[in-house]
């Protein structure tokens, strides 16, 4: 059951959360191009991946919980903490920095404010994008390094 919950939980951190880093970067091409329509479907297209990785997190807990009890492993665990607490800000960023600002930027650039869209919008869902996808690199690293 364990290597099932092992299994489940790197293929999800693979399709799930490899595109909720990846379609915010596909979002800010769009803005560029001045493609309200398409950066609308890319926020919510955000907003669920970003939504479904908890199942990530649900799978990791699996894996924690049937660990062979020689690891000791826990929610405390040095390298499983930092892990959340890094997943959380990358998360809290992804759901109520840069979907918002999608969002804003597609309604900016659907009402024919092109300029407006894209200057405002594109740094805010550049910096959050980017920060959300080096935590989530970082929880990489710990989930295989576990220091």
């Amino acid at each position: 059951m364990e290597t099932l919950f092992a299994v489940l939980h790197v293929v999800s951190a693979v399709f799930i959360v490899g595109p909720m880093a990846i379609l915010p970067m596909t979002a800010m091409r769009a803005v560029r191009a001045g493609n309200g329509g398409q950066v609308a479907v890319l926020a919510k297209s955000t907003n669920l991946i970003a939504l479904l990785s908890l199942l990530v997190v649900f799978f990791g807990f699996g894996v924690m919980g049937l660990a062979d009890k020689k690891y000791d492993l826990s929610i405390v665990t040095p390298w499983i903490l930092w892990s959340i607490v890094l997943y959380v800000v990358a998360l809290g960023l992804t759901l109520f920095l840069v979907v918002p600002t999608m969002r804003r930027a597609a309604e900016s650039l659907q009402t024919a404010d092109t300029a407006q869209g894209e200057s405002s919008r594109y740094p805010a869902i550049a910096a959050g994008s980017g920060v959300a996808s080096l935590l989530l690199v970082a929880v990489v690293v710990l989930m295989v390094w576990k220091p």
